[in-house]
């Protein structure tokens, strides 16, 4: 029934491609994506797709500006294949956190990007958590923005008792998303006021709302070098929280993060396969991985058979 789909897979997830194409019931392309010695990126698309709906699965994750131009590069050369409708699925868009101007000269690098992703000839974009929905609006072409939401409410409804909840935002931009987590489990609300030193340095200011004697969940799109959630779990601890977890679509976990985490008052890190894990983050204990893989193969599946996608969003 899916004659006319083909899935291809960068180097950046393809243990999450290999799930999304077997969940569709199609065999992954057919593609060798390698490097020159000079470290060029090298692309061969090694079957036909003249005339086929294609989907390229494809994380912008570290390293970043590799697995950017991974994508890029498949894209050219699958839009030269003469290929029908091209579609960049990209579980976690790298860039995405430079989305304004926040210092006078100072680029818009997501806008950029996705200038560069719409000009190699992509027609559409199924994302996940963008950092910030008004990427969306960067694009000239149709963008889904998906939610891992269900897939972490679940999870959460089997292991949390929801009755002593209380869902925290790190900061003030992620209130909508901890509100919206909050009415799904029937839990409060609480948010901690920071103050950015710099890039990946963030300073706890103050907790509002009642942790005292409560299980918190710290929600947040990302998990980078782990500072903003540490700072927030020791905050939260000398506030009277009784256990706190993070829960983060986006486990980029570079530089100290995994050593912050393991040296923290945090319970548990549950993160989703949007992008795989490094070696010393499969081996903390304190990581749990859900997999968005079905969440992403019904988008695929509707986007292919052009039924609405919308019923996904949570």
């Amino acid at each position: 029934m899916l004659e006319r789909m083909r899935v291809f897979s960068g180097n950046a997830n393809i243990a999450l491609a290999k799930k999304i194409a077997e969940n569709l019931g199609v065999p992954l392309g057919k593609a060798h994506v390698s490097a020159f010695s000079d470290g060029e990126t090298r692309v061969e698309i090694d079957e036909n797709v003249r005339g086929m709906d294609v989907f390229i699965i494809q994380p912008t994750c570290p390293p970043v500006n590799i697995t950017l131009m991974e994508l890029l590069i498949m894209i050219d050369a699958l839009r030269r294949a003469s290929a029908d409708r091209i579609t960049a699925v990209i579980p976690y868009y790298g860039y995405g956190r430079q989305d304004r101007k926040v210092a006078p000269r100072a680029p818009i690098t997501a806008k950029l990007v996705a200038d560069l992703i719409t000009q190699a000839g992509a027609n559409r974009v199924l994302a996940m958590d963008l950092h910030a929905g008004q990427i969306q609006g960067f694009f000239n072409i149709p963008v889904d923005n998906l939610f891992a939401t269900p897939v972490i409410l679940d999870y959460i409804k089997k292991n949390f008792k929801c009755d002593n909840l209380v869902i925290v935002s790190p900061d003030t931009g992620g209130v909508e998303r901890a509100r919206a987590f909050g009415k799904h489990l029937g839990a409060s609300l609480a948010i901690i006021d920071k103050r950015r030193e710099g890039p990946n340095v963030a300073q706890v200011m103050n907790i509002i709302g009642h942790v005292k004697g409560k299980k918190v969940i710290l929600l947040d799109d990302m998990v980078d070098t782990a500072g903003t959630v540490c700072q927030a779990a020791k905050a939260l601890k000398e506030e009277g929280a009784l256990e706190i977890s993070v829960c983060a679509t986006h486990p980029v976990l570079s530089g100290p993060a995994i050593e912050r985490i393991e040296q923290s008052d945090l319970k548990e890190v549950i993160v989703t396969d949007t992008i795989p894990l490094h070696e010393k983050a499969k081996a903390c204990g304190r990581i749990k991985v859900l997999s968005v893989s079905g969440l992403l193969s019904e988008a695929v599946r509707r986007i292919y058979y052009n039924d609405s996608v919308s019923s996904l969003f949570i």
